[in-house]
């Protein structure tokens, strides 16, 4: 089996009109398709929804279900905030101080750039809670390939001790930072 790419990636939302209204604004996302039944194709449980999908761009899918037929949503309380979020990619740093002053003209809290050593990001949350980044790459071609060599050996290491490895520590060294 080969994976192509992800078709699209689906999270729920409180108000399908609201949260489509918010990415095309904060965003730039173009609203494609918009699909509702009476109940889930899969299971054929009776649960009416309202699924939109939005274009992240590159042939990237965003979706989101409103379902009324359930409890309101809400977030797993052992997880933190910060773990589960969606990452967007933009061209340069420029792009990302550019879109950072975008979105706080708005009224949106945003954190960072914070810098990840080969990425740098900025994140907040949209009118649901889910947490978005915006981020640009900023590592060199041969330190992605390092990190990527060293990969397996880090979570090796990792699935033993479950603490951090110390391998990627050369991304501290000024001549793998770029």
């Amino acid at each position: 089996m080969k994976i192509e790419q992800i078709h699209h990636v689906a999270y729920r939302c409180n108000d399908a009109k609201e949260t489509v209204e918010w990415y095309q604004r904060v965003l730039n996302m173009d609203f494609l398709v918009a699909i509702s039944e009476d109940k889930v194709p899969s299971t054929k449980e009776p649960d009416p929804y309202m699924h939109v999908f939005l274009d992240a761009g590159n042939g990237n899918i965003l979706a989101f279900f409103e379902i009324t037929g359930k409890p309101p949503m809400g977030r797993d309380p052992n997880t933190p905030a910060w773990v589960q979020h969606i990452a967007f990619r933009v061209a340069d740093e420029e792009a990302l101080l550019k879109a950072k002053a975008e979105i706080q003209a708005q009224g949106i809290d945003v954190i960072g750039p914070t810098d990840h050593d080969i990425i740098k990001s900025i994140y907040f949350f949209d009118p649901n809670g889910h947490r978005l980044e915006l981020t640009c790459v900023t590592g060199t071609d041969e330190t992605h390939a390092k990190l990527k060599e060293l990969a397996p050996e880090m979570l090796d290491e990792w699935a033993r001790t479950k603490q951090p490895p110390r391998h990627a520590s050369f991304l501290h060294e000024k001549e793998f930072t770029g």
